[in-house]
């Protein structure tokens, strides 16, 4: 068993700050890339959305292939090949010319990203001791979720086109490190002609298997709906805050780079934060509940900012941050909840089901922004997906110290 800080974990680490570092990147300079590409007044908003949906479709496609890859192949080859792509993908989008283009190379870079996340947990969760695992989980998210941190600042001195070109670079130098690492010791037992418990060989990455059980549909159902709510506030609130910020008759301008810099300092802090409490009180379930009661609080706090000064609304951001930061929680829970078989297809797909749950949250906002403001439209999106996510929080089964080496038949 490896300890929280050991090799796997930080090359993980690593991976997912370059992971962040791309993914959040077009929503930080979403406005100065459009603008540069002729995309002008309200057209950068729609514009914006059609972009931010291609990338999170990616992510929907790449996140079933990645998963069932990481069952059947092993977790290495995955974080090999979807770093590659998405980092080749983000060079050439520092040359595009077009909206289609972007769109194009956004879907492709999604499809490396979606599988980043989900192999680098497997991989630690099961290399890890049952009872240390959340703490190595937490690292992982914290240090990976600084990305956004990077992207914002280094957005504000640099050219967007820059920008892809070093999150390009950054992936394709994690590569080297990756050589070195090694599989899981459970992935490579239930690899070498392992049988369950009839005699038959055990079925690796099949979706088949996934959806054959009632009772595994609503595992899976309620892993992605719980964390649906993290993406609604980054997708919707902090993604189009400067839109919201004119709205709200602030009279500085609101920069999105630095709304999401600021919301993802409040998740990194917030990430290692419950990955520890949720040690210390040896529950998943009860800081995830947790922390729906605390976005619930504080997403009409933002709402209703009406007059303040930016800086107080980036101060809401990283609050906001905050109360989202279980993103580790939630991954650490999901990789608990399901076989070594099954484990990879499941933990990969969840997350980007939930980044891509942002497809229907955003079509569902514009669609209301022809009846309502902005800010009510934001608000019904958010009670339907606070609502749906509470039933599902409430309903999921407590896995911490979870012995992880078993199988799903």
């Amino acid at each position: 068993m490896e300890g929280i800080l050991s090799f796997s974990v930080l090359v993980a680490a690593l991976g997912y700050f370059v992971d962040i570092y791309d993914l959040l990147l077009f929503g930080i300079v979403r406005v100065p890339s459009l603008k540069s590409l002729g995309v002008a007044g309200p057209d950068l908003l729609q514009q914006g959305v059609f972009l931010l949906n291609m990338q999170m479709t990616g992510l929907l496609i790449g996140g079933v292939l990645w998963g069932i890859l990481g069952d059947k192949r092993g977790r290495i080859q995955v974080l090999f090949g979807s770093i590659l792509l998405y980092s080749v993908a983000n060079l050439c989008n520092a040359g595009v010319t077009t909206v289609m283009q972007y769109g194009i190379l956004r879907f492709i870079a999604g499809i490396g990203l979606a599988g980043e996340l989900g192999a680098a947990i497997t991989l630690v969760t099961e290399k890890m001791h049952q009872t240390k695992r959340g703490y190595g989980t937490a690292v992982v998210a914290g240090v990976g979720l600084t990305g956004a941190v990077a992207a914002g600042t280094v957005a504000q001195i640099l050219d967007w086109r820059t920008c892809y070109v070093i999150g390009g670079l950054m992936g394709l130098m994690l590569l080297i490190l990756r050589i070195k690492m090694a599989e899981s010791g459970i992935f490579l037992a239930v690899q070498k002609d392992a049988k369950d418990a009839n005699g038959n060989p055990v079925r690796r990455g099949d979706l088949r298997l996934l959806f054959s059980s009632r009772a595994r549909v609503v595992r899976f159902a309620r892993c992605i709906l719980i964390a649906v709510p993290i993406w609604y506030v980054i997708g919707i609130l902090i993604t189009f805050a400067p839109e919201f910020g004119r709205e709200l008759g602030i009279t500085e301008p609101i920069i999105a780079a630095k709304s999401i810099g600021y919301t993802y300092a409040g998740v990194c802090v917030g990430d290692l934060t419950t990955g520890a409490l949720s040690q210390y009180i040896k529950s998943r379930k009860k800081i995830i509940i947790a922390s729906l009661i605390a976005n619930v609080i504080l997403i009409p706090v933002f709402l209703m900012a009406k007059g303040v000064t930016a800086s107080t609304l980036y101060a809401i951001c990283v609050c906001l941050g905050l109360a989202g930061g279980y993103w580790a929680v939630f991954m650490t829970t999901t990789a608990e909840q399901f076989g070594t078989n099954l484990r990879a297809t499941v933990t990969t797909a969840v997350p980007n089901l939930v980044r891509g749950a942002v497809v229907p949250l955003t079509l569902s906002f514009s669609a209301l922004r022809m009846h309502y403001s902005l800010r009510e439209s934001a608000a019904w999106v958010g009670v339907v997906t606070f609502a749906i996510a509470f039933v599902a929080a409430f309903g999921l089964k407590e896995s911490y110290q979870t012995d992880l080496d078993y199988l799903e038949v």
